[in-house]
């Protein structure tokens, strides 16, 4: 029996509120909390009746530490899952610290405005100590770690699908399938289709900000920065097929490079289509990604934040989008003296997630695993003070979680590795 606060109402959490009323034996209460309150209300009336979890409502914005602060008292919660903007992040975690209260979320911390001055020195010089351009990292969350741990508290950093179940399925393979892993590619592919010209499948701000930024992987003990785009692959997906792919910077390979012993490489891909790619190039091209503020008539506009308004909401997406995504991790290693390797993955279908919970399945994919998450922190299995990635704690319970809640994985052995070449020349292979 537990009481959950969780903060946000957009796709994912909508995902995560569902999932935690289908597990009404651990989630007895929650408390669903936005900015907009009438959202909350109208899933709480979708749900009530189907569920004996007792859900209630509340307004607050994520921004305030103090309206945060007066809601944790007043609900009194076990934990806090957070499913708000990442923006949102280090309010919501110094909420937590003075209220007493255990906190998880799904994505590390992004700051709203890259141009603040404040914000900008931060980041300069975390820059220089990483050695690449990391506009999101964990650090800022990092640097809570004695804070937590002196209250008592568990705080849970990216309980989503990447970062989260592919932290998940590391901790895994090294416990269970390696001796000593050497290299881990991290493969997110959506072979869906919506039928729009040009949509995002979560939050477009976060999405094609993390796009368009440098892409980054971790080779031998250092960090190698890349241009956006510039190192592309072609994978053959099971039940999607074959894909481009292409290499990003992403957070779980930081948290991956300090926690996971003996690694020599980590690489993120994610699939795109063409589609997608050429409009985003036009819409950087014009500016429209840009979150600085500009002026237009005497009022100040962020154009990233006027591109999201236009787009469709990826909220709605769901009853439209066909097919499945593929999404995984690929580990190399040594297992008893010998090499080995394994593709651990989950394929996930978009029409049957709908069926299920009205969502896409990359709300699914980040919302079901944002649930365990916490239900792994209420009910004491990955309780211990301080700030943790997934791949930190025991991954057992969680992956049986993960089949029994709708995200069953797989494991093959012997796959078909990455061949990564420039996306300009084609003759040029990454060793």
């Amino acid at each position: 029996m537990s009481r959950l606060l969780i903060i946000g109402c957009g796709g994912v959490a909508q995902v995560a509120i569902r999932k935690c009323c289908q597990n009404s034996e651990v989630f007895t209460e929650i408390m669903i909390a936005s900015r907009t309150k009438s959202k909350c209300d109208d899933l709480k009336a979708k749900l009530e009746g189907k569920t004996s979890t007792k859900i209630e409502t509340a307004k607050v914005d994520a921004d305030n530490v103090e309206e945060l602060k007066e809601l944790i008292n007043a609900y009194k919660p076990d934990a806090v899952l957070n499913v708000a903007l990442p923006y949102q992040d280090l309010t919501i975690m110094d909420a937590c610290l003075v209220c007493g209260v255990d906190y998880i979320d799904t994505a590390n911390y992004e700051c709203e405005d890259t141009e603040d001055p404040k914000w900008r020195a931060i980041y300069e010089k975390r820059c220089k100590e990483l050695g690449f351009t990391a506009y999101f990292d964990y650090s800022w969350q990092w640097a809570y770690q004695e804070k937590f741990k002196e209250a008592g508290l568990t705080a849970i950093l990216g309980s989503g699908f990447d970062p989260g179940v592919t932290s998940v399925y590391s901790a895994y393979a090294l416990k269970h399938y390696f001796d000593e892993i050497h290299t881990i590619d991290i493969l997110d592919c959506n072979g869906g289709d919506h039928g729009y010209p040009f949509a995002t499948n979560f939050n477009p701000e976060i999405n094609l900000r993390e796009v368009s930024a440098n892409g980054s992987y971790w080779t031998d003990g250092h960090w190698v920065e890349t241009k956006p785009m510039e190192w592309r692959a072609q994978y053959n997906f099971d039940q999607v097929g074959e894909k481009d792919m292409y290499l990003l910077h992403h957070e779980e390979i930081e948290s991956l490079a300090k926690n996971i012993p003996g690694i020599k490489r980590i690489r993120f891909f994610m699939t795109f289509g063409q589609s997608y790619l050429t409009h985003m190039k036009c819409l950087e091209d014009v500016g429209m990604l840009r979150t600085d503020p500009i002026m237009v008539d005497g009022k100040e506009i962020v154009p990233i934040q006027v591109l999201k308004e236009l787009l469709p909401d990826p909220a709605s997406l769901g009853p439209r989008t066909v097919g499945k995504t593929n999404i995984g991790c690929i580990f190399t290693g040594v297992k008893d003296g010998k090499e080995k390797s394994i593709y651990i993955y989950n394929v996930c279908d978009h029409q049957e997630c709908y069926k299920e919970v009205e969502s896409q399945a990359i709300s699914y994919t980040t919302g079901v695993p944002a649930m365990i998450g916490a239900m792994m922190v209420v009910k004491g299995l990955w309780k211990k003070p301080g700030v943790f990635n997934l791949e930190e704690m025991d991954p057992d319970p969680y992956m049986e979680a993960l089949n029994k809640f709708g995200l069953p994985w797989q494991v093959v052995e012997n796959p078909v590795p990455v061949d990564c070449y420039k996306t300009e020349d084609e003759s040029v292979h990454m060793d």
